[in-house]
This record gives C-alpha cells, sequence and structure tokens, in this order.
C-alpha cells in the first residue's frame, strides 16, 4: 500500500528561486537561508520519496480573478514550468503522478471535499521553489509531483480547521491506493509577511516560532486560528500558512520533528522550514 513516510513545510518566496538560478546562493545576504537546507537535501537524497504531494497556492498562474478554486488537485502526466512574466525558471519541468491523483480525487471528493480537477496547467514558484530547496538543482525532479493548489490569494478562504480536515482525507486516500509507494506532503507558503499597504514588510518571529512548535504537538490551537488573526499576526500573506495544516493533517497525530529552519529576511518574508517524520 502507498504510505505517507513525512511531512515537510517550507516558504516559497519567488527571490529564493532567482538566487538559486543565477549562483547567489553563498553570498552575504542568502548563505544563512540556505544553511538552514543543507539537512534537507541529504535527508530526501536518503529518503528517496517516489511521489510528492505538493500543497501550494498559484500565483495568478494557472488561474485568475476569472476562476479561483478553493481545492485544485493536477492530475495530469507532466506540468510545465510557468512563464510568471520573466520566462519560466531554468528548472526541469514537473512529472505528474496521474493514476495515484486521480485515486485521491475520488477518494476526497467522496469523504465530501469538493476538489477542482485540472489536466492542465502551468507551475509557478509557490511548487518550484520548495522542490530547488529540497531537491537542489538536478537535471530532472527525483520523484513524481502533485500539485495541489489552495485558494489563500482571494477572499474567502479556507479555514484552517476546514485544511487540517482535508489533509486527513488525503491521508485515507493515500493509504488506501494499493501500489507500495513512498510518499511525502508537503506544506508550503508563509510565514509571517505582508506585501502591500502601510504594514508592508511586517515580520512577526515570535508569532512564527510559536506556530513552528505547535505544528508538532499542540495543533488543535493551530486548526483553531481564525482568518482575522492570520491577517492581524502574520500580515496579509500570513494566511498561506494553512497550507501547512493540510500537510499536518495527513500526519498521524504523534510525530517526531526531524529538522527546523527559521531565517529573516527573505525579501521581506519570514522563511520557515520544518520536517516531521511519521510515528515516533
Amino acid at each position: 500500500m502507498a504510505r505517507i513516510t513525512a511531512g515537510v513545510a517550507t516558504s516559497h518566496v519567488p527571490a529564493i528561486g532567482r538566487a538559486i538560478d543565477t549562483g547567489q546562493t553563498q553570498s552575504e545576504y542568502w548563505k544563512p537561508l540556505f544553511d538552514g537546507f543543507e539537512f534537507a537535501k541529504k535527508w530526501e537524497e536518503s529518503e528517496k520519496p517516489d511521489v510528492v504531494f505538493l500543497v501550494y497556492n498559484d500565483h495568478a498562474t494557472a488561474f485568475s480573478l476569472d476562476l479561483i478554486p478553493t481545492f485544485a488537485i493536477g492530475v495530469a502526466e507532466d506540468y510545465a514550468v510557468a512563464d510568471e512574466g520573466f520566462g519560466p525558471r531554468p528548472v526541469p519541468a514537473v512529472e505528474g503522478a496521474a493514476d495515484l491523483a486521480w485515486h485521491i480525487a475520488g477518494s476526497v471528493i467522496q469523504q465530501d471535499f469538493d476538489l477542482t480537477v485540472v489536466n492542465r496547467m502551468d507551475v509557478d514558484h509557490g511548487l518550484t521553489v520548495p522542490l530547488s530547496l529540497m531537491f537542489g538543482q538536478p537535471e530532472k525532479w527525483p520523484c513524481q509531483v502533485i500539485p495541489f493548489a489552495v485558494n489563500v490569494v482571494q477572499y474567502p478562504v479556507p479555514s484552517g480547521r476546514r485544511c487540517y480536515n482535508l489533509g486527513k482525507a488525503i491521508r485515507k486516500a493515500i493509504d488506501s491506493y494499493p501500489e507500495d509507494l513512498n510518499v511525502q506532503i508537503w506544506g508550503t507558503g508563509g510565514m509571517s509577511h505582508q506585501l502591500q499597504g502601510p504594514r508592508a514588510g511586517l515580520i512577526n518571529a515570535p508569532w512564527d516560532n510559536a506556530f513552528l512548535s505547535d505544528i508538532v504537538d499542540n495543533v488543535d490551537r493551530l486548526v483553531n486560528i481564525p482568518p482575522e488573526e492570520y491577517i492581524r499576526e502574520a500580515g496579509s500573506e500570513g494566511i498561506e500558512l494553512v497550507m501547512w495544516l493540510i500537510m499536518r493533517g495527513a500526519l498521524d497525530d504523534k510525530v517526531t520533528e526531524l529538522h527546523r529552519h527559521y531565517h529573516v529576511p527573505a525579501s521581506n518574508t519570514a522563511v520557515g522550514h520544518i520536517i516531521l517524520k511519521n510515528g515516533n
């Protein structure tokens, strides 16, 4: 049977991708951030996941204000890297896991979660930057990827509890897939940041670090955080953290924290990263 062996959370700041693509990772500004992902890259080499179920948000690339799905699952065989205005990132195209994705879609919809099923879409930095942080710069990504896009751009957005329970439904779906697969689930985005308005540049390190701690063993607090608190404490874009709760919902109640990294700033964003192993 397929099994979820670990959960990964990381920010997906577009400037991180630019730093990787232009060889700036060891510069004075960027080195402290990238040093915090060295453990993850070595760990992934040993874990060798077959599939990554990658939760991210689209940045007006595959979707626009004309069409805003709350939850969208990619079921394609492959995904092109999006042109976000400066040409596609120089990274490999993404190989999908279509059979597993269709199985998950069917199972989760039958568990009363409405998903938009997407047969074709380009994937932007929200998905490719986490892949680069965890896998470096390979000629081909070492695993298949199921893109799962969440609307955290246009209000109303899904609640943390809804996302957490959706993670549980995804876990049930993956557990029932008959092929022997090592699956990881990643939650991306955040942490605290605001990109516009009088509070542009907001970073709330104490709030972020409490979130990192509680996602390990006090998730009940996190699922009850209302959208208004995310905005007030973590900035208008801090709501992206609900995507981490999909990841957490798909794991066991008890998890083991393998690695944690927190760095500010990265393009006016607080970068958080954590790896959680299923079980004790």
